[in-house]
């Protein structure tokens, strides 16, 4: 099993500045790639100051100028949001630029404050998000497109430059059917658990497994990728402070996920959550190192190809950086079978 770092974007004061939350994400992006990550990967999102990346195809092409070997997901870009027209022209360079370590993951959107007000609320993202998709897939693999649909409708066109290999696309799916139906088109998977049993996890790779063996595109190398929210403690008072953090962090989530979205000036207003901590702690991978390597031993057996470590709940950057290193000394070694070189240290493990 193969492990990434989904880049923590977390803006909780204006005064720490674009610049400083980006510097944060690359020293995140160069320490991965030096431990032996196998990716990184970047969200999207906008007007917002959690999660917050709007130019993900930019930052990918910034973390490959200052990284070795580590591949860079977006996870994910809302399509329905871009006009794929624009966009897979600046895919196609992104993908040039990165020396194709890029791999495109996409969905729908979660958040309707900020797709509302890109005129895109979730109730038609769904729609608009499935014709985005089929115009892209096009125009990548195509020339001279043409389409007449509900969002989209112009005369035969060619995208340039034309793509020098074939882009990888990942969905973000959740549900089996779902999961299935995305495997047997083609599509590499990211999926969660979210607050779901092991029986949904398992259920899950299962429905990928069966969408792989029936996909219609031949590709034997498909790859199901499961991202968690974890963190790796020291010891249980501090696994206690880090699951206060983030239950305190949630608040602002749920505010914009499931919330009313009050979002002043860009900053979202944390509200109370309707779950107790002691849910929080049991949906979130939050653990020392025996139960971490139980936890992933599950992932691992049950055929996961790569576990996406998510460590976005408002930690420190020092915090951030500290577990993702020990994280690769202590945990990745009982499942990868390479060598994991710490350019950093200037040791091999």
């Amino acid at each position: 099993m193969d492990f990434c770092i989904q880049l923590s974007a977390y803006y909780p004061d204006k005064n720490y500045g674009g610049k400083q939350l980006y510097q944060d994400m690359l020293e995140q992006a160069v320490l991965a790639d030096q431990c032996g990550y196998e990716a990184v990967s970047i969200t999207e999102h906008h007007l917002i100051s959690i999660l917050l990346m709007p130019a993900p195809l930019q930052f990918a092409v910034k973390i490959a100028s200052m990284t070795d070997q580590v591949k860079i997901l977006t996870s994910v870009v809302v399509l329905p949001i871009h006009d794929m027209r624009v966009y897979a022209g600046e895919l196609i360079c992104a993908d040039i630029f990165t020396d194709h370590r890029l791999m495109l993951g996409v969905g729908r959107g979660a958040f309707e404050f900020e797709s509302s007000r890109f005129d895109v609320p979730l109730d038609i993202s769904r729609e608009k998000f499935d014709e985005s998709l089929n115009v892209l897939q096009a125009l990548l693999s195509d020339e001279e497109v043409s389409w007449k649909g509900k969002y989209y409708n112009f005369k035969a066109l060619t995208v340039m430059p034309r793509p020098e290999n074939k882009l990888p696309i990942m969905m973000g799916v959740v549900s089996p059917s779902a999961i299935y139906h995305c495997a047997k088109r083609g599509f590499h998977i990211q999926t969660t658990p979210l607050s779901g049993t092991h029986q949904h996890m398992l259920d899950q790779v299962e429905a990928f497994n069966t969408g792989k063996a029936e996909n219609t595109e031949n590709d034997d190398d498909l790859s199901l990728s499961l991202s968690r929210v974890t963190f790796l403690s020291n010891d249980k008072k501090d696994r206690e402070r880090i699951i206060s953090q983030a239950h305190h962090y949630y608040g602002q989530f749920d505010n914009v996920y499931t919330g009313p979205g009050i979002v002043e000036n860009g900053m979202i207003k944390p509200i109370p959550r309707n779950v107790p901590i002691s849910q929080t702690k049991n949906n979130l991978l939050i653990a020392g190192k025996d139960e971490m390597i139980d936890t992933l031993s599950q992932y691992a057996e049950a055929g996961v190809d790569r576990f996406i470590m998510n460590i976005n709940f408002g930690i420190c950057q020092q915090e951030t950086l500290d577990c993702i290193q020990r994280f690769s000394e202590d945990i990745m070694p009982t499942f990868t079978r390479a060598s994991v070189v710490s350019k950093s240290l200037g040791v091999v493990k």
